[in-house]
């Protein structure tokens, strides 16, 4: 027992060493992208905003124009402690507009000449340290709750993180195939993430195969169903603005068809693992099952498993475009017309494409499942014939 024991331990320390090794190998990685035109020549610190002056404001009903200019007093930087005049541009827009007051906290550009301040533009209020907190809790919480497999799967959430802002973006913005990187870059966060769930076992294998299949299915079928819907990848948000930012070469639609199965395969990973830890549980419970008994049990957990996974889809994807559904309903528009518009359409594209592919999860992941975890059992079986 205690050699068993001691053997667990060792692993999960190559896990985490692992896990650190990859992260260091990421976070040195750089983008490409660090030394934006904007940005050069300025200094980005925090300001305490201490006066408002509003007379610059234009306001119309809910809208306001103009601009907003506030004294602060510098807290970060070379200018920490100085009193500075930002101003806050005002375009008419709630989505990008903020409006700061006495006591706030604002992230600001200042732009200098020499050592003199020729300007500073407070782009936002100040969340980085709230950011910071939830995620500490976040942090907390799950290793209280998973205790060292929390620690793993925190590993896992960094690397995934670090894998899309270091490889992934960068990629699609140096005008790489974006199907090509997405799938190379989603078949090794999906490697990762299970090997820190289960470490060197037969289960990393199975859920591994299972996944996979999902993602390839998924692949394909939103390959092809972008093209028979004529979606083109400017339905995403912001993408145009990459258009006009200098990147008028990118491939938006094949962006947009490698989002599907991105966005999938989280689910697609989820399902896996359930299935396989399920038939896993059932081959130590009973070490004499054969293949097909494994098998079978596999699929009635991925039936259960795979009503809820679809609705986790649905509800994720509709969440975000809930305020253009009501836009719809509030017009009128009557409902065949609401499924024909592209952005309802894409949306639709990536919650069916997206539950094909976990449908396909399940039944290759039971298979797997029933042969590689019963195949230690059959192979003395072999032996003892």
């Amino acid at each position: 027992m205690k050699s068993v024991f001691f053997q667990k331990q060792k692993t999960t320390l190559l896990m985490i060493l692992i896990g650190i090794i990859l992260i260091s190998i990421l976070m040195a990685i750089p983008t490409g992208y660090e030394d934006a035109l904007i940005y050069q020549g300025s200094e980005r610190a925090i300001g305490l905003v201490t006066e408002v002056d509003n007379s610059a404001v234009i306001t119309s009903g809910m809208i306001q124009s103009g601009e907003q200019s506030c004294k602060m007093e510098i807290q970060t930087g070379t200018f920490k402690g100085e009193e500075i005049t930002g101003v806050n541009f005002l375009s008419g827009s709630l989505e990008q507009d903020k409006i700061f007051k006495e006591g706030d906290r604002a992230f600001v550009r200042i732009s200098v000449n020499g050592d003199e301040v020729s300007s500073c533009v407070m782009s936002d209020h100040f969340r980085l340290d709230k950011e910071v907190l939830l995620f500490l809790v976040f942090v907390v919480i799950l290793i209280a709750v998973a205790g060292k497999k929390g620690v793993l799967a925190l590993f896992a959430f960094v690397i995934t993180i670090l894998s899309i802002w270091k490889i992934l973006v960068p990629s699609y913005l140096r005008g790489y195939s974006p199907v090509w990187i997405g799938l190379a870059v989603t078949v090794c966060i999906t490697l990762i993430v299970i090997f820190f769930v289960y470490g060197f076992e037969r289960r990393t294998v199975t859920a591994s195969l299972g996944a996979l299949l999902g993602v390839m299915t998924t692949c394909v079928l939103g390959i092809l169903f972008t093209d028979l819907f004529r979606i083109h990848g400017a339905v995403m948000p912001d993408s145009e603005s990459l258009l006009y930012s200098g990147f008028p070469n990118l491939d938006l639609t094949a962006i947009f068809m490698s989002s599907i199965f991105i966005g999938a395969s989280g689910a697609m990973i989820d399902l896996a693992v359930d299935i396989t830890s399920a038939v896993y549980e059932v081959v130590e419970k009973k070490p004499e099952i054969s293949w097909k008994e494994a098998s079978a049990s596999g699929m009635h957990v991925a039936r259960a498993a795979m009503g809820t996974m679809t609705t986790t889809l649905l509800l994720a994807y509709s969440g975000g475009y809930i305020t253009s559904l009501m836009v719809y309903m509030a017009q009128g528009t009557p409902i065949d017309h609401i499924l024909n518009y592209k952005y309802v359409a894409a949306e639709i594209l990536d919650t069916v494409v997206g539950s094909l592919g976990l449908v396909t999860v399940a039944p290759f992941t039971a298979l797997a499942a029933g042969l590689i975890l019963t195949g230690k059992r059959r192979k003395q079986e072999e032996k003892k014939a």
